[in-house]
């Protein structure tokens, strides 16, 4: 496999995390700040199962990185490239008129 191919590969792998609704929901949640598996659950209206194996394929993936305090679990967005890749899809498909940047400004 050549190194282009590998590359490819790699961010085929990195994009799938984010073809999910419910991770892509949860990165969305997590890029505001973060969350305790809880604040998720209300969050997401999702049992704690769902998102505790959500949260496990992040890890996996290493999109999200987590802090214990005493017995609750914090997570975290882990990587910049995450963070911007979700402002660029929030931009895209969630910012309402009042919200979105405008372009000429820049």
């Amino acid at each position: 496999m050549t190194s282009f191919e590998e590359s490819a590969a790699a961010a085929a792998r990195f994009l799938k995390s984010f073809a999910h609704e419910g991770r892509l929901k949860i990165l969305c949640h997590l890029s505001t700040g973060e969350k305790s598996v809880s604040e998720l659950e209300i969050l997401l209206d999702a049992r704690q199962a769902a998102v505790s194996q959500m949260l496990a394929r992040l890890r996996e993936e290493e999109m999200v990185e987590t802090r214990r305090n005493g017995k609750t679990v914090y997570y975290s967005v882990a990587d910049q490239t995450v963070a911007q890749i979700i402002g660029v899809l929030y931009e895209r498909f969630c910012a309402t008129d009042s919200t979105r940047e405008d372009p000429s400004k820049e």
